[in-house]
């Protein structure tokens, strides 16, 4: 899943529960749901930091757009601002841990690169996560229907 789908998937549980802890255990087990189905991904073999940093600055300002977007327009109270924020960082905090593990060879976070990539139904590169709109279209129906939950 794209950055995106997941910031949104957090923010709609941050606007809908009010505990801190139960968002961000739910923002981090549906980032694991969603990443288990299949789903296009933009990155390849040839990603490195270099040439795919854009990509990912670009993914997290739609993201934080589209919240900021719901923030600026529904004014919630500030703690529901918080659960909102906490519910999209907590949602994407996999992918970053990937990342560091990835690029940067965190030992620590070995054990949680090893489970994420266990959770993918398909293999990293394969033609099933490939940037394609049919590949997309579980991002696509998953960020409509946190749009929906977050708006509504």
């Amino acid at each position: 899943m794209i950055l995106t789908t997941h910031a949104l998937a957090g923010a709609a549980i941050g606007k809908n529960f009010g505990n801190p802890w139960i968002i961000i255990i739910f923002s981090l087990v549906i980032h694991y749901i969603m990443d288990s189905f299949r789903h296009g991904e933009y990155l390849d073999r040839q990603s490195t930091l270099e040439n795919t940093w854009w990509k990912v600055a670009l993914d997290l300002f739609f993201a934080m757009a589209i919240v900021g977007f719901f923030i600026i327009f529904k004014n919630p109270k500030p703690s529901e601002t918080f659960s909102i924020l906490l519910g999209s960082f907590f949602s994407m905090l996999p992918d970053l841990f990937t990342v560091l593990y990835w690029k940067l060879n965190f030992k620590i976070l070995k054990k949680l690169f090893l489970f994420h990539a266990w959770i993918h139904k398909y293999p990293p590169f394969s033609p099933e996560r490939t940037w394609t709109l049919r590949n997309s279209a579980n991002d696509i129906i998953f960020s409509l229907i946190a749009i929906l939950l977050l708006f509504f």
